[in-house]
């Protein structure tokens, strides 16, 4: 008897548990306070996490204008990184 290369678990929970999906619901917890939620190799990458973030291009950060985040570069001593910052700012204001 052979062992099926398949697991078999019955339909995927409908609320995915993404690396995005904690971030975003722990920034929640902490309004209007900025955190460092990622710390890639390039400035470029950052800036990328960082507009992704804003424009909620990832369902956990929706609806776009929810969370701000920003990319910057920080140097301390002889270190240089790159940091991707975010908070949670609640839904938008829709009366401008």
């Amino acid at each position: 008897m052979s062992a099926s290369a398949v697991e078999y678990l019955g339909p995927p929970p409908a609320q995915r548990n993404t690396k995005h999906a904690r971030i975003a619901a722990d920034l929640r917890t902490h309004p209007e306070v900025w955190g460092v939620i990622r710390r890639p190799a390039s400035l470029d990458s950052a800036a990328s996490a960082a507009r992704a973030i804003r424009e909620a291009r990832l369902p956990a950060y929706s609806p776009a204008g929810t969370f701000e985040a920003v990319a910057r570069t920080v140097t301390e001593g002889n270190r240089t990184e790159y940091r991707v910052y975010a908070r949670y700012v609640g839904a938008p204001d829709s009366s401008a």
